[in-house]
C-alpha cells in the first residue's frame, strides 16, 4: 500500500510544517474493497455486509498493541506482523475484492493509506480471504 489518503496527507502537513497533527491510533483496521476507494476514501467501495453479512474490518494487531500488527520500518516499507483471515463469504454470491485499506477504527473512521490488490479475489460462497504474514506491505516514498 502506498497511497495516502486525503485525510492523511493533511496531517503530514499539519504535522511536519504547522506544529499540529492527528491523534495517534490505537489500533489499524484493514478494509476490503470492491473498487478503488480512492484518496477521498469512497466508503461506498468497502465490501457491504448486506453482500457478506459476516464481513468485519480486520484488526491487524489483533486486540494486542497497534505496534505489534506491522513490522519495524526500514526505508519507509513494513508489513504486516500477523495472519489476517476474514470470516467466511456467508451471503448469498459471489464478492469480488479488489481494494484494501487502512482505518483507524473498526468502523467509520478514517481512512489512513489504501491500494490495489496485486489481483482481484473473486470471494464464492464460504470462501475464505486470508493475508499471511508479510502479504501486505505498507511503503511510504
Amino acid at each position: 500500500m502506498s497511497a495516502f489518503s486525503d485525510y492523511s496527507e493533511n496531517a503530514i502537513i499539519n504535522h511536519f510544517f504547522r506544529g499540529s497533527g492527528a491523534s495517534v491510533p490505537t489500533s489499524s483496521y484493514v478494509a476490503l474493497f470492491t473498487a478503488d476507494p480512492s484518496d477521498a476514501n469512497t466508503t461506498a467501495n468497502e465490501v457491504q455486509v448486506a453482500n457478506w453479512p459476516a464481513y468485519v474490518r480486520q484488526d491487524a494487531a489483533s486486540g494486542a498493541a497497534i505496534s505489534t500488527g506491522w513490522s519495524a520500518p526500514a526505508n519507509g516499507v513494513s508489513s504486516n506482523a500477523k495472519t489476517l483471515t476474514y470470516p467466511a463469504n456467508n451471503g448469498s454470491g459471489t464478492v469480488t475484492v479488489t481494494h484494501v485499506g487502512l482505518y483507524d477504527a473498526s468502523s467509520g473512521g478514517n481512512l489512513i493509506m489504501h491500494s490495489a490488490l496485486s489481483s482481484s479475489k473473486a470471494l464464492s460462497v464460504s470462501d475464505v480471504l486470508s493475508f499471511a504474514i508479510g502479504s501486505l506491505i505498507l511503503t511510504v516514498q
